[in-house]
């Protein structure tokens, strides 16, 4: 069964400073369907009466919308973060999508899309929270949109596509339907009658067609998105290895404190690119773990940069 935008999507507005924006972002996603609205150390008022008086009949809405103080903390169970930027300025070249190429990625698994404050949008730091940026394309005379129409646009393509996909299961469906009409027409009987007719080479195994299918349906989604595994690390456990990593390669000096943040974002666009799965994040934070025990352990050779003789396995890490 296809799984709903409502069940997979949250909005993620970060520190919301007007509550007739606050209150517009609830009526949209309303219109479209959506209704999980997480706030980020808002700074205005999102259950005042000015939000209200635009949210109209969403004040479930603004009601339900849940206040957190980080977007590390909004993103707690997401498994995939799309962020809105209106320009890059970051440090490394980001390639910025259209809302209609990206959004549709979001709807396949638990996932954030972020909005950035209405003067000043994300910094550098929140967009590395994103595995992917969108951009929405404007006009060069005035590039800036409002918070709430940015999001009623991106808004409105995930409806779209979500409508798509529903009317090709539909139409798929009935094609199924239409096809063991006329495989009951053309073969009379029950079905194990039919069964007796054919030999057994000509039954065609369920293994091999459900192998088969899921081999066209993953290459079909593998040429239109960047794909990844069901079990895909939640994000914040991707965090909690960054932070892990960086720590370390601080203490043995790869990296300094006055380059870390450039040389960590590499890091992120390295793995955003991977979508690692919970198992493998497990695996890397466990090489980590065995780095730092044998740091702890083995002490350097005098004037060498080489550890005392070989590294055995540690017993006590798994």
């Amino acid at each position: 069964m296809l799984e709903t935008a409502d069940a997979n999507i949250r909005i993620v507005l970060v520190e919301p400073a007007g509550p007739l924006n606050v209150g517009s972002v609830a009526r949209v996603m309303k219109n479209m369907g959506l209704h999980q609205l997480v706030l980020v150390n808002p700074q205005c008022d999102h259950l005042g009466e000015e939000a209200r008086l635009m949210a109209v009949r969403a004040a479930d809405i603004l009601e339900t919308a849940k206040v957190v103080e980080s977007l590390p903390a909004a993103l707690v169970g997401c498994v995939r973060a799309i962020a809105t930027t209106g320009d890059d300025c970051r440090s490394l070249p980001t390639q910025l999508e259209e809302p209609a190429e990206a959004l549709p990625w979001l709807l396949e698994a638990p996932s954030a899309l972020i909005f950035g404050r209405e003067d000043c949008g994300l910094t550098n730091a929140e967009l590395n929270r994103a595995q992917r940026l969108i951009r929405i394309p404007s006009s060069d005379a005035y590039t800036s949109l409002n918070l709430a129409q940015a999001v009623a646009i991106c808004c409105y393509e995930l409806y779209r596509e979500e409508g798509r996909r529903k009317r090709e299961e539909g139409r798929g469906k009935s094609e199924e339907g239409r096809g063991k009409e006329e495989e009951d027409a053309s073969f009379p009987g029950s079905a194990g009658e039919r069964i007796s007719r054919g030999s057994a080479s000509s039954i065609p195994d369920a293994t091999d067609n459900l192998s088969t299918c899921y081999q066209e349906q993953l290459a079909t989604r593998q040429t239109e998105n960047p794909s990844i595994p069901l079990a895909s690390a939640p994000l914040e456990n991707l965090e909690g290895y960054y932070q892990q990593l960086e720590t370390l390669l601080l203490k043995i000096g790869y990296l300094q404190q006055h380059t870390a943040a450039s040389r960590m974002e590499k890091f992120r666009r390295l793995y955003n690119r991977a979508y690692p799965t919970i198992d493998e994040v497990a695996m890397l934070r466990g090489v980590l773990r065995q780095t730092e025990w044998a740091i702890k352990t083995y002490p350097r050779e005098a004037n060498s940069d080489t550890l005392d003789g070989a590294l055995p396995e540690n017993p006590t890490d798994s």
